[in-house]
């Protein structure tokens, strides 16, 4: 069998993969133990899964959601398929379930949103976005598959009040002002939330993800920098949480239709004429006053 694996995230709590799964054997796997929480969304083909002996067809508009302990063993009747795979943690499923890890039977069925926003997902990971960005958009994706099977327990856990919901907005800016290099993960310990709730809370009270108001701020302080003269594009860069430099000039041009360097030299200062004492400007002698 021909597999290909391509993880284009790994965090001590969320993973995501893209599989390509060509020219399967006959018949089923070997019944096995399911170590991790997994969600497996299929783009391309169908399998069968036998989790403790219940037979369940899954296709792109279904989720698989593999439960940690379930006896579970596959089979590919109609050939190859691709798919997604994204795993979380313990602590990460219990914030999605109210604070209760334990996931509930059933398999989960797709919506046109949600495979909107899988097929999203993985465009921008095959586009080399950041973990930041990544992060948060698996993490919504599998709370929205969450939802689906356990609506009222996903509810669980997110602030109840218009004021609680506006301090978490106000501490989850101030701890991005602070630190533009903070992951989702640690974005949300910084302000005791999950990093979901701390999604769907930002995005609704502000109109816009954590990713695009993260970008904003991180454009605001490069164009500051820029704008007295910073000629150290790699350490900006690295000031201001982006993977590298590259990384840096795509979005900055992406948002602004101008590199940095260009940028740097339409907003910096101009060097003071040859000869300018100090560089202030000429003035008349003041006239002396009649005797």
């Amino acid at each position: 069998m021909a597999f290909e694996r391509q993880t284009h995230l790994s965090t001590d709590h969320v993973l995501l993969a893209d599989v390509q799964c060509a020219s399967p054997p006959p018949g089923w796997t070997d019944l096995r133990p399911a170590g991790v929480f997994g969600l497996v969304m299929v783009r391309r083909g169908l399998f069968r899964g036998r989790v403790d002996g219940v037979d369940r067809v899954v296709d792109p508009a279904s989720v698989y959601v593999e439960r940690p302990g379930a006896d579970q063993q596959f089979s590919h009747p109609c050939g190859g398929d691709a798919y997604t795979e994204i795993v979380l943690s313990e602590p990460q499923v219990a914030a999605m379930l109210g604070g209760d890890p334990r996931v509930p039977e059933g398999l989960a069925f797709t919506t046109p949103e949600l495979t909107v926003q899988h097929r999203l997902l993985l465009t921008r990971a095959r586009e080399d976005a950041d973990a930041f960005e990544l992060a948060e958009r698996t993490v919504m994706l599998a709370a929205c598959v969450l939802e689906g099977l356990a609506p009222a327990r996903a509810a669980g856990g997110r602030p109840s009040t218009a004021h609680a919901r506006r301090r978490l907005v106000d501490d989850a800016r101030a701890a991005l002002d602070a630190d533009l290099r903070l992951g989702l993960d640690e974005l949300g310990r910084a302000v005791g939330c999950s990093p979901h709730h701390l999604s769907r809370v930002f995005t609704t009270t502000t109109g816009t993800t954590l990713t695009r108001y993260r970008n904003r701020l991180r454009l605001a302080r490069a164009l500051e920098r820029l704008g007295e003269g910073e000629r150290d594009l790699g350490r900006l860069a690295d000031e201001l949480g982006f993977s590298d430099q590259a990384h840096m000039t795509h979005v900055v041009r992406e948002t602004t239709g101008m590199p940095p360097g260009r940028l740097r030299s339409l907003l910096a200062p101009a060097p003071a004429p040859a000869g300018a004492r100090g560089g202030s400007a000429w003035r008349p002698r003041a006239t002396p006053p009649p005797t």
